[in-house]
């Protein structure tokens, strides 16, 4: 990491936090209570937090009506990464990404490797851009949702990281968009 001093400001981005579970409530929802707590002690706005159970089209729904929300610039869900019946966040989502960001899966597994060794095969975590919005699938454990946070997101979510983050080509997210709609007129 750079340690080069910057002089930018933080940007506070507004972030949704979505729990995929068929057992949890927000009352023990441990991996999203430490997502929200990490995002918002880093000064970012917790804009929405949901729980949806284990099923594509419920996960696939409320991820979308984040998307176009305007307001929402990440969305990060926690769950559903693994080989079970049940977990299905990577297939209700992936479809979804207009970009895929294949380098976020490989610093999660690379982190991931050092805490809990080759057990990182379990998890599908992924990320993606779709809308002009930045989501990222991470496993369900409060562990892997502080490793992603603590080792990836902290960073690249913050404008002063150097040499590069994020939040600085947000605004150029949606250019193709932008051609597309210019070139219809």
């Amino acid at each position: 990491m750079n340690s080069e001093p910057t002089s930018r400001a933080f940007i506070p981005l507004s972030i949704a936090v979505l729990t995929v579970s068929d057992t949890r409530v927000l009352a023990d929802d441990k991996s999203g209570d430490t997502l929200a707590a990490r995002l918002t002690g880093a000064g970012h706005r917790l804009a929405e937090r949901d729980i949806v159970p284990d099923e594509a089209v419920s996960i696939r729904e409320r991820v979308e009506g984040w998307i176009r929300d305007p307001s929402i610039d990440v969305i990060i869900t926690t769950g559903g990464t693994g080989f079970t019946g049940r977990d299905v966040t990577p297939e209700a989502i992936e479809p979804l990404f207009e970009k895929r960001m294949d380098g976020f899966s490989a610093v999660f597994h690379r982190i991931s490797y050092d805490k809990i060794g080759t057990s990182t095969l379990q998890s599908r975590a992924t990320a993606g851009v779709a809308g002009a919005t930045y989501i990222f699938v991470l496993p369900g454990s409060p562990g892997a949702c502080k490793d992603a946070w603590d080792g990836i997101l902290a960073q690249q979510l913050d404008y002063r990281h150097r040499p590069c983050n994020f939040v600085e080509i947000m605004p150029r997210l949606d250019e193709h968009l932008r051609r597309g709609a210019a070139a219809t007129m």
